[in-house]
């Protein structure tokens, strides 16, 4: 289906997965390949030049917004989709929100409630990047770190 040669991966290819029955509340950035047959509750964020890949099974649903270079939508959206490089809405696709793209494909069938936007164009200057909005405040790692090692300090400690 793609004429390009850095073709997404097809859907038995993808690197991760969250299955059928599994549900994620909050937001998810990641990098590589994802497929979704389950459900999130929560933004999805990869980088503008990550080469990540999306692939929203039938089964799949995504509540919130989608900020990903590559996307291959065959069940539900809930929010704007943003796919600086390449987008594709199967037969089977839903999306309620506003799509902004660089290419598309739509097949007979794929329903968009919402406008559709060409705002990322072949990586020219000045083309926007695709926004990475947080549902909750990105959390403080280094909190997390720094007492886990007073922890493992303290257990060192107290074995001797």
């Amino acid at each position: 289906m793609f004429s390009r040669k850095d073709q997404p991966q097809s859907p038995s290819q993808a690197s991760d997965l969250i299955s059928i029955g599994s549900e994620i509340v909050g937001d998810l950035r990641f990098n590589g390949s994802l497929r979704i047959e389950g459900r999130i509750f929560g933004n999805l964020i990869a980088d503008d030049d990550s080469g990540a890949t999306v692939i929203i099974c039938e089964s799949g649903m995504i509540m919130g917004e989608l900020s990903v270079p590559v996307a291959i939508i065959r069940g539900t959206v809930q929010g704007d989709v943003h796919a600086c490089k390449h987008l594709e809405l199967s037969e089977s696709a839903s999306v309620e929100g506003d799509v902004f793209y660089d290419m598309i494909e739509i097949e007979c069938g794929a329903g968009v409630t919402g406008k559709l936007e060409a705002i990322y164009r072949n990586d020219t200057p000045g083309n926007p990047s695709m926004p990475k909005r947080r549902t909750q405040p990105e959390p403080n790692w280094t909190k997390f770190t720094d007492q886990s090692a007073s922890v493992t300090h303290l257990a060192k400690k107290s074995s001797r």
